[in-house]
């Protein structure tokens, strides 16, 4: 059944769900054996399109499929940057071979990717890349570096762009294409965060080769296909999307989860999940975490300390409503523009405000960070606050989302140029051949 628009209904759907949960779900299966049930019928990526591997749902659809998942105490979809960019790329832009080739495996979490887009002298401006992708027969030759790349170190492909036609224009010379990182020409070197992490990595390609099937999109427009992967990016980092819950297990060869019993990794069904904070798991973060956190200590009587948190309720409000605006905006046919840009930048803010009012709940414990895990015991052995490692480390991270993803400030050239029509910056960038242009231009 479907509403006036003709979307999906979104009960019907989420009774679907559960009469197919009731008839799978196998707690003695394993990791791959789920995943490919979960993936093939469209509940992995349900947000993707039906000849994708998905259903056409919405995103707020999306999330009640997700919540629904693990309400029932069953694993939920792949995690990574296969399920939120690669797949809806693919799905836009590849040709039906290629979605049933590279797709399918994302929802059924057989392989891992990672993004390999930013250079060392290309990250705000993207499009001046200089990892070059050279013609040899069938196939590409690929030589440059890579940095920012996340769980490079755990992907067994990547999302490339790289330059295709150094004459041409810079943001007509590049082209999208699929690698393989377990090959010799590549080399995965991890950056350590001052979290004490190293989830980003360093990537150098020497004579990497990239088959010739393995190109998304036409040859040179693989600018327009990255702003694709952007848009989902933005989308999915940003304020509104909501989630249900960290993931238990992650797809892929090299973090060897595929052959464990799914029972083993399963979270507890969340309708019987104790309401009261737990001592591990996710970071408080959110409005209502964080006042259980100010409640524990009695910072909640600090009326500054309150009205951040009706800010940060509110903020995750708006993201809320923002998004149910871009649901009833695609069912009327139209879209709300920037909307991906808006919610970024609203992320950015909540991210902000929650490291600020964070660190003022927890007072001058928040000074004590443990850069290895094993030094988090003693930490919360010192302090008496389980929550601790999580709220310095969170606060720590917080200077890292309004860069990822398009730093804020390029969110905003793009919402002023692209929807408010505001003149955009002089420069001959778009008329003058890249191998003319100074580097970094």
């Amino acid at each position: 059944m479907s509403d006036e628009t003709g979307a999906p209904d979104a009960i019907d759907v989420l009774d679907q769900l559960r009469d197919w949960l009731r008839d799978n779900w196998d707690p003695d299966l394993t990791v791959a054996q789920w995943w490919e049930r979960l993936g093939v019928d469209g509940w992995a990526a349900p947000g993707l399109p039906a000849n994708a591997y998905g259903r056409g749902l919405s995103r707020n659809d999306v999330v009640r499929v997700q919540q629904t998942i693990a309400e029932h105490g069953a694993v939920g979809a792949p995690a990574g940057l296969g399920l939120l960019l690669a797949a809806p790329t693919i799905a836009t832009h590849g040709t039906q071979a290629q979605i049933d080739t590279f797709v399918r495996d994302i929802v059924t979490g057989q392989r891992a990717w990672c993004q390999l887009f930013s250079e060392p002298g290309a990250g705000s401006d993207l499009a001046g890349l200089t990892c070059r992708a050279e013609r040899d027969g069938d196939q590409w030759i690929i030589n440059g570096q890579k940095v920012w790349t996340s769980m490079g170190h755990q992907a067994d492909l990547g999302m490339l762009i790289a330059r295709t036609d150094p004459d041409a224009p810079k943001h007509q010379g590049i082209t999208w294409f699929v690698i393989d990182m377990h090959q010799p020409g590549v080399e995965v070197r991890p950056l350590r965060e001052m979290t004490g992490h190293a989830m980003f990595n360093e990537v150098f390609l020497t004579d990497a080769v990239v088959a010739g099937d393995a190109m998304i999109g036409d040859l040179g427009a693989g600018w327009a296909v990255a702003n694709t992967t952007l848009m989902h990016e933005r989308a999915g980092l940003g304020a509104g999307g909501g989630s249900a819950g960290a993931p238990t297990v992650m797809p892929g060869t090299i973090a060897a989860q595929l052959d464990r019993r799914v029972g083993d990794v399963a979270p507890a069904p969340l309708a019987t999940t104790p309401k009261a904070p737990r001592s591990g798991g996710r970071p408080p973060s959110g409005a209502k975490q964080l006042a259980d956190l100010a409640r524990s200590n009695g910072r909640i009587a600090d009326p500054t300390i309150r009205q951040d948190l009706v800010r940060l309720h509110t903020l995750g409000e708006l993201g809320r409503f923002n998004t149910l605006r871009v649901k009833a905006a695609k069912a009327a046919g139209h879209e709300v523009p920037g909307m991906a840009n808006i919610a970024k930048l609203t992320m950015s803010d909540m991210m902000r405000l929650t490291r600020d009012l964070s660190l003022r709940i927890v007072g001058a414990a928040g000074m004590l960070h443990a850069y290895k895990p094993e030094d988090a015991g003693a930490i919360v052995a010192a302090t008496g606050n389980p929550a601790l490692p999580m709220v310095t480390g969170m606060a720590l991270w917080a200077q890292a989302p309004p860069i990822y993803g398009g730093t804020d400030q390029i969110q905003r050239n793009i919402v002023g140029e692209r929807v408010l029509g505001l003149p955009r910056e002089p420069g001959n960038d778009r008329t003058v051949p890249f191998s003319e242009l100074p580097r970094n231009a």
